[in-house]
């Protein structure tokens, strides 16, 4: 395998991973601030007495938000780089290259979507509340 197409999927493999850790904001600050104002809090003590560690996650959102956004920044320089990798000259090959391209933005492009919506959630909503 060419060096340019290691590097591609080790962006998407960073990509995803700054994807996960964005779904963590997701489910420590929105999905708890959602279920109560649509009024289902009965589902989520339902939900947080099947999957406790939602409430770590919700009790460390500063460590939760640092490590989503680190990775976030990695996997932006990531794709930064690659962008200007070449793709291989070999047709399948180059296909293959340029659909990783693709894949990686649009993971960071979602990663990047959860951890506003999560800091948004977490962090300034509670404030505009005082």
């Amino acid at each position: 395998m060419s060096r340019p197409n290691l590097a591609l999927r080790g962006n998407a493999a960073l990509s995803a991973l700054a994807l996960l850790t964005s779904s963590a904001t997701l489910l420590c600050c929105v999905l708890p601030a959602v279920l109560v104002a649509l009024g289902a809090g009965a589902a989520l003590a339902g939900l947080v007495t099947a999957v406790p560690q939602l409430i770590w996650l919700s009790e460390h959102k500063g460590w939760v938000f640092g490590l989503a956004g680190m990775l976030l920044i990695l996997s932006g320089l990531a794709l930064w780089y690659g962008r200007s990798l070449p793709c291989p000259a070999d047709p399948v090959a180059a296909r293959a290259c340029q659909k990783l391209r693709r894949l990686s933005a649009l993971l960071y492009g979602l990663a990047l979507v959860s951890f506003v919506g999560g800091g948004s959630f977490a962090f300034v909503l509670p404030l505009l509340l005082l």
